[in-house]
């Protein structure tokens, strides 16, 4: 599974980059993905908002095992 979140994250990675962030994979637990938020999206407030409707919402439509990604 974590491959499969990998290469979904290598999708979205491009959209963050375009406003100065990036993500990094930690690690994913029991259907929790686990990632970084890096430059402009460590430090933004609406880095929550991009997390959830964004990385989120992509991963749980392309791998059914995703229950949520928290931002560690």
């Amino acid at each position: 599974m974590k491959e499969r979140v990998r290469a979904a994250i290598e999708k979205v990675r491009p959209f963050l980059q375009r406003d100065g962030g990036d993500i990094e994979l930690i690690d994913v637990e029991d259907g929790i993905v686990k990632v970084k938020l890096q430059g402009a999206c460590g430090s933004c407030p609406m880095s929550m908002m991009t997390l959830k409707m964004g990385v989120e919402k992509q991963l749980k439509e392309e791998i059914p095992g995703v229950k949520e990604v928290v931002a560690i």
